[in-house]
């Protein structure tokens, strides 16, 4: 599991952060990072998918919403028996349990 999210979350990660520099131009002396290179990435993509290059990051967006709520809803999956046994835990009234006074005066 641990493999799962690190592999999901090193691309996310990765294109965050090339996206944050390059927008705010950030270079740190890498052309990579430029505001030039970031126009040029999105006008290459706009031109191979046929939409306009403005119109990519949201869809990007919109990509790792999903991505990440089905990674999130595998992990609930594979750990649904805690998850249950927390919230039944956590919904019993507090009268049924028990309290610090019964527990002391016990003989």
């Amino acid at each position: 599991m641990k493999w799962f999210l690190a592999l999901w979350a090193a691309p996310i990660a990765l294109l965050g952060s090339w996206y944050g520099l390059s927008y705010y131009d950030m270079n740190f002396g890498i052309f990579m990072l430029t505001r030039d290179a970031h126009d040029l990435v999105f006008r290459i993509y706009g031109h191979v998918l046929g939409i306009p290059p403005e119109s990519i990051p949201p869809l990007v967006a919109r990509a790792i919403v999903v991505d990440s709520l089905l990674v999130f809803a595998i992990i609930a999956f594979r750990r649904r028996k805690r998850i249950i046994a927390w919230w039944t835990a956590r919904r019993q009234p507090a009268s049924d349990l028990p309290s610090a006074d019964s527990l002391s005066s016990a003989p």
